[in-house]
């Protein structure tokens, strides 16, 4: 691995090759993933085709590729902790399978999302109608992202049978990402849908920011602990070196949450996969809208509220509470609160001893709210 420049001198050159690093682990983790003999016993074939959509679209895998860098930043041997980056790969996929079911989102990565494509499939293959077909594509949505939690955590047990990992090391990981990190993201999620129907101005930034915590930064943060744990042969996570990593992982996940949100806002649909203005008709509760209904006069509030949550609000409405999002500082205000966390997490990772590995780390976080798609 070449060393690559600190995050802070980043180019253009520079994210090519932190690109071309990711897309090799990538490529390592679906080919381990796809050739798995779990696949074969996937079945029926809704089931089947299902819990694979979203592995076969696309994406960078950043959670599973931070997972064998914070491996490989601890002195570790990454291609032992490839089963347990498929199954964080895995993991994180049923969780985007309901989200977009209670999202209700159409598009994801540009295609149909799981449950709008098995409505289509479901009335054209098995005859069902209006609201039955809706029905059962959400039935296949919940059912194929709950065979994709049973798959990720067997995923996990592959470090033992296959690379002969400490069986209490495996043990501890699994028990966390089904305790600790489940328990926390279900709470973000839920949290996130009762926002919506919450008034913007009765909540405080803190909660705001920490619910997009528990939503994205946490699996971040497991994914760095458990790639620590694995390096290091450590079952208990007490290493210093761990509580670096995964300090990083939390804080610039939540950053990648709050970038994604702006996307969301100024992103080009095209390369998203998502429609601008789809988070401002779900009601969504970004620090984006929190902050620009806590500066705007009256009237402005009045047209953000009136997209806010509104299904039916019209093209137009949509783009003048965008422009108003912008005026009012607010897009800004969200970037630069996501560059203050990346700063905060690479004071911690600046504790660990240099190598190919943080530096890539480095690269890693400043791409996260750099990046456009």
């Amino acid at each position: 691995m070449t060393r690559t420049s600190k995050a802070s001198n980043t180019t253009e050159k520079g994210y090519e090759q932190l690109l071309q690093e990711l897309a090799i682990r990538r490529q390592r983790v679906y080919d381990y993933l796809l050739n798995h003999e779990y696949v074969q016993r996937l079945s029926p074939a809704h089931i089947h085709d299902g819990a694979l959509s979203y592995l076969k679209m696309g994406g960078k895998s950043l959670r599973p590729a931070v997972m064998l860098l914070s491996c490989g930043a601890v002195g570790g041997d990454e291609h032992i902790a490839i089963p347990a980056a498929a199954g964080i790969e895995v993991y994180h996929t049923w969780t985007l399978v309901h989200d977009d079911i209670i999202d209700r989102d159409d598009r994801r990565r540009g295609k149909p999302t799981v449950h709008v494509e098995f409505a289509q499939r479901g009335a054209q293959e098995l005859g069902f109608t209006g609201e039955d077909a809706q029905h059962y594509g959400r039935v296949i949505g919940i059912l194929a992202g709950d065979v994709q939690q049973s798959w990720a955590y067997m995923l996990f047990h592959d470090l033992f049978f296959r690379h002969g990992v400490d069986p209490v090391l495996v043990m501890a990981l699994v028990r966390e990402l089904a305790t600790d990190v489940q328990l926390l993201l279900v709470e973000g999620e839920t949290l996130d849908v009762q926002y919506t129907r919450q008034e913007v101005l009765s909540l405080t930034e803190d909660q705001v920011i920490q619910m997009l915590r528990k939503k994205t930064g946490v699996l971040y943060a497991f994914a760095g602990r458990a790639g620590a744990m694995i390096g290091l042969g450590d079952s208990t996570g007490n290493a210093a070196e761990i509580k670096y990593i995964s300090r990083f992982c939390d804080l610039c996940g939540t950053a990648f949450q709050l970038q994604d949100d702006v996307l969301g806002i100024v992103g080009d649909p095209t390369k998203t996969g998502k429609p601008v203005g789809a988070d401002l008709r779900e009601g969504k509760k970004t620090l984006i809208v929190f902050r620009a209904l806590n500066t705007a006069d009256e009237n402005h509030k009045r047209t953000l509220l009136s997209v806010l949550g509104n299904h039916t609000a019209s093209d137009e409405s949509v783009q003048e509470a965008t422009r108003l999002l912008h005026d009012l500082g607010a897009v800004d205000y969200t970037r630069q609160i996501a560059h203050q966390m990346v700063s905060e997490g690479l004071a911690e990772l600046g504790h660990l001893a240099s190598s190919p590995y943080r530096d890539l780390l480095q690269m890693w976080a400043e791409y996260m709210i750099e990046r456009r798609l």
